[in-house]
């Protein structure tokens, strides 16, 4: 099973070059007989081939006066497409977008706000990670549609030689002992690159603290809250258990290609990433495991960032209530569970999850996901992205330097990156 990248799934991904938008006119429009024409954009791996003809046939089955028109778009590109097609008069009707793009999108008043919906659409089980970034000052613009998140992958040969059983793994401290048992000779207890931020955020959340706090319309960085430096102490002894470059992110060198080549007990990655590392070495079929990441107490995994996708709805596009019942179609309980099995992802509600039981790459990422979040709920938040001072000061504090001083710094960039666009 493919997964995109999660860094694809909470930025804004600009590009040169804008393609044409989709017309989204009235009956008219090629559908003949009378029948609505609802155009839609769905993105590149979002559904398989069978499942988009699967499902475009019962939904036209359902709903005979609509003519459902799927385009399959790019990511590259993606955001200066959506923002040229919003502001046009020739927008279609339904878009997918990232869960963490909704607030770039909704800031123009370009979106269709759908709280006075939420409740026709089971919105009190939506997964937190994907229903709160597609809220934008209070009102609800992007609907659920699908999420991915981090597990621990894991050898499990390596993990009996050592004597530690996976399935006892339910705490941070329990994880941190059975990692120094795994950490002897010549394997590495867990690679962890020293810049893998999405993890770190996931610390954060567990204790308490955010990357970034809003109050009376301002933001302000939270590295440097006691919530934040605890997680940075955590994440400083997990790293330790294994050789993981200090001043590098997990896409350099490509983490799963490391697992494959060495004495690798754990990586922190999305499940896919186990279908790499048996490619780059099939001696490892068969020997590979998942578990949700610790939380800090038993009953709850650890917080992880829920990447993902909504949909949503133009205010301009022409055929608002037709894409509705598209959206209510394909985010309700019947085609979410076919979306899940088909394309192992989880479910955009958290009763859902025993949909993806039997894939225990999957299973693992559902029962993570419910303790999912979003990055700070702000336009601004890719421009921070860009600068990332969260990453140099990963590296930092790992190099030696002081965590509170390191920390205030980043906060400060954050402070000032956030509140330049308000």
């Amino acid at each position: 099973m493919r997964y995109r990248p999660l860094a694809l799934f909470s930025t804004l991904v600009l590009s040169v070059g804008l393609a044409a938008c989709s017309s989204s006119g009235d009956a008219s429009d090629g559908a003949g007989g009378g029948r609505t024409a609802l155009d839609v954009w769905l993105m590149r791996d979002s559904v398989s081939a069978d499942f988009q003809k699967q499902f475009e046939t019962g939904f036209e089955k359902s709903h005979p006066d609509i003519d459902l028109k799927i385009q399959i778009q790019e990511w590259e590109g993606i955001g200066e497409k959506v923002t040229a097609a919003l502001a046009s008069n020739d927008a279609p009707d339904v878009i997918e977008v990232g869960n963490t793009q909704v607030a770039q999108y909704a800031q123009s008043g370009g979106l269709t706000d759908f709280s006075d919906r939420v409740d026709e659409l089971g919105g009190s089980d939506w997964l937190k990670g994907l229903a709160e970034p597609g809220k934008y000052d209070g009102k609800q613009y992007g609907i659920p549609y699908y999420a991915a998140n981090r597990v621990v992958i894991h050898r499990t040969d390596l993990f009996e030689k050592a004597g530690v059983d996976a399935a006892g793994i339910k705490t941070r401290d329990q994880w941190i002992a059975a990692t120094g048992k795994l950490d002897k000779g010549g394997t590495q207890g867990i690679y962890l690159p020293g810049q893998n931020w999405y993890v770190l955020s996931g610390f954060v959340w567990d204790e308490g603290g955010d990357l970034a706090v809003e109050s009376g319309g301002e933001w302000k960085g939270g590295l440097d809250s006691p919530e934040a430096l605890r997680a940075m102490d955590f994440y400083q002894r997990l790293q330790a258990l294994g050789k993981g470059p200090k001043d590098s992110d997990e896409a350099q060198p490509p983490q799963a290609e490391v697992m494959a080549k060495g004495q690798v007990a754990q990586i922190i990655a999305v499940p896919g990433g186990a279908k790499v590392i048996e490619e780059k070495n099939p001696e490892l079929k068969g020997k590979l495991g998942f578990f949700p990441i610790p939380g800090k107490t038993a009953d709850r995994p650890g917080a992880v960032f829920t990447g993902g996708s909504d949909l949503v709805v133009p205010a301009v596009a022409a055929h608002q209530e037709e894409a509705f019942t598209f959206i209510r179609e394909l985010t309700g309980d019947a085609w979410q569970k076919k979306l899940a099995v088909a394309m192992s992802y989880v479910p955009n509600k958290t009763t859902l999850a025993g949909a993806v039981s039997a894939d225990p790459g999957t299973a693992a990422m559902a029962a993570g996901a419910a303790n999912g979040h979003a990055t700070p709920n702000t336009p601004q938040w890719a421009a921070v992205e860009a600068k990332n001072p969260i990453k140099e000061y990963m590296t930092a504090v790992l190099t030696g330097r002081n965590a509170e001083s390191e920390a205030a710094k980043a906060s400060r960039t954050i402070t000032d990156t956030l509140n330049s666009g308000s």
